[in-house]
């Protein structure tokens, strides 16, 4: 069976499974979710149920993994449109069966007309909201560019056939969950302010029995499956893009759009004990901001502390403190500042970086500076794949905020990103998610913008171990460094290890967060007495894993979604 018909199948499956009890609290999901799944072939574990089916449809009609994150990605830019997108960028490590890694940037730039003041008063004071909602928050989109380099270097199955699951979804719908029908129903005043026209999103009240279909979408990708890059960088999809942006006061243009590129790098490489990750490099902060935690953490006795004990989550957050200061000062995009990673990742000088680590006492992060060298609401979405092969995936995607900029391209049907905030508006500064910048991360035409997305890959013995990632704007880095230290250091298994609550420290401000009921009353009041200012915050992360053990592959889907797990 090809993946349309299969599609439409399931499709009417779940239709016909949804039914309407009177009491709306009893309403099931329209999708059947499974949160841990063990497969022998292949496995894909993302956002949404329906994305997931499309990934290993696509994996059993001959696609590799490369293939099925094309189609996972466009699917998610239909049935995920707060983070899934076509308006927004991200990046993506990709690891073939014979051990051979790339990394793929596809993040938004500034348009060539930006300033690094733009976002400042005449008293040069930071505007609020602008840099985050609206058409002037827009960076020039970069997913297109990135799956069309993707399928260039590792496509099996043609384009055609990776873009027509979403087109099909767009043009006869899908029903809602209810957590995506609350996200909807949140976000209808920001939507009627920052748009012209009404669109697909905006009604009274979405509920999980409502279907949405984005025929203006569907023609879009329609344009993008005929004519790849040239179906959304030039032509109506452009034109429609750059008046969206000129209606709404923004700045980029044509030009803008025609000279996109994602780009192919080399990946962050770093060793854990007998473990290898590979991660992301600059313009992401994700790998060696990752690599810097788990080289500062590495010759401590994490495992006789004890999982969420006293001592390690001490330890944990004095390592995420120091790497996020260094975060702040030193990186941006390697295209435009010289980051020194190299310098950054080295052993001596993290072992420097710790040296004021105090067992009985937590530092301050006014008193904790950057090193000295030589000279994400977070509502972004990840998803993992590997396929029978042994080819794995690990990409992050995001708007930035939830819905973006909440602009939505008329005629065109998509939501455009606002990643502009990612910058550093003023240097010293926080953005949305509390992250100051300075210098390295500041505005300038065709710049990247710095980023917390951390998809990674990890080998044990030289073999595929663990695929990973999450969104959570700035929680991104401590979520996959939690994750993989539960597996590797507090054994615990896979759903428990991306199912526990987790726990972040970020430098500034000054204080650990947690989700609700973390670590127990006697871990927080030891901890307070150490100097630490806790506070409890929603949800952290969304993390995706799927985990190689022997022949089988065992996938987790977070539980603080509609996260999926789907594989055969």
């Amino acid at each position: 069976m090809n993946t349309i018909r299969t599609l439409l199948s399931l499709s009417i499956i779940f239709i016909l499974s949804c039914n309407s009890p009177s009491n709306p609290l009893e309403v099931q999901p329209p999708y059947k979710i499974e949160k841990q799944l063990v497969t022998e072939n292949a496995m894909v574990v993302t956002a949404h149920p329906l994305a997931s089916d499309i990934g290993v449809q696509t994996l059993k009609d001959g696609g590799n993994a490369v293939d099925a994150a094309i189609a996972v990605n466009f699917a998610l830019a239909v049935v995920y449109p707060r983070a899934g997108n076509i308006g927004g960028g991200g990046f993506m490590i990709v690891r073939t069966k014979d051990g051979q890694s790339q990394a793929l940037d596809f993040r938004e730039k500034a348009p060539k007309a930006a300033t690094r003041d733009m976002y400042l008063d005449k008293d040069g004071n930071v505007v609020e909201g602008l840099s985050r909602n609206g058409a002037l928050a827009v960076g020039v989109p970069g997913v297109v560019s990135g799956m069309v380099k993707a399928h260039e270097k590792y496509g099996k199955l043609s384009w055609n056939q990776l873009l027509e699951p979403a087109i099909q979804l767009a043009k006869t719908g899908f029903l809602l969950t209810q957590p995506e029908a609350e996200t909807l129903n949140k976000f209808q005043e920001e939507f009627s302010k920052h748009n012209r026209h009404n669109t697909v999103f905006q009604q009274k009240e979405w509920t999980i029995k409502d279907k949405i279909i984005q025929p203006e979408l569907a023609t879009t990708l329609e344009l993008i499956r005929d004519q790849k890059e040239a179906g959304f960088y030039e032509g109506v999809v452009a034109t429609q893009l750059i008046d969206e942006v000129k209606a709404g006061n923004g700045i980029m243009t044509h030009e803008d759009l025609k000279g996109y590129n994602a780009i192919w790098r080399d990946p962050i490489y770093f060793e854990y004990d007998n473990y290898r990750l590979i991660s992301m490099p600059p313009p992401s902060s994700g790998g060696i901001a990752l690599a810097q935690m788990l080289a500062m953490l590495e010759h401590y006795p994490l495992n006789e502390y004890g999982f969420q004990s006293t001592k390690a989550v001490h330890l944990i957050a004095e390592a995420e403190r120091r790497a996020y200061a260094d975060r702040a000062e030193h990186l941006g995009d390697s295209d435009f500042v010289k980051v020194p990673t190299s310098q950054m990742i080295k052993e001596s000088y993290l072992n420097q970086r710790m040296k004021s680590f105090d067992a009985n006492k937590a530092s301050v992060s006014k008193e904790i500076k950057a090193g000295k060298l030589l000279a994400e609401s977070e509502e972004t979405t990840h998803f993992s794949i590997v396929d029978k092969e042994g080819n794995a995936v690990s990409l992050t995607t995001t708007l930035n905020s939830n819905f973006g900029s909440k602009t939505v391209v008329k005629g065109a049907g998509f939501f455009l990103n606002n990643e502009m905030d990612d910058f550093s508006a003023k240097p010293g500064v926080p953005n949305q998610f509390g992250l100051v910048g300075n210098e390295a991360n500041a505005i300038e035409p065709e710049k990247r913008m710095l980023s917390s997305m951390t998809p990674t890959i990890i080998e044990k013995d030289k073999e595929l171990f663990l695929v990973v990632g999450t969104p959570g704007g700035s929680t991104i880095i401590t979520s996959v460094l939690q994750v993989f230290l539960n597996l590797v250091e507090f054994d615990l298994g896979l759903k428990d290890a991306v199912h526990n609550k987790r726990f972040h420290h970020q430098w500034l401000p000054d204080q650990i967060y947690m989700e609700e009921a973390t670590l127990s009353s006697k871990v927080v009041s030891e901890l307070k007495s150490l100097g630490h200012k806790i506070e409890e915050r929603s949800s952290i992360g969304r993390v995706e894993a799927i985990l190689k053990i022997g022949n089988e592959l065992e996938g987790v889907a977070d539980n603080r979604g509609d996260d999926d797990a789907s594989g055969y």
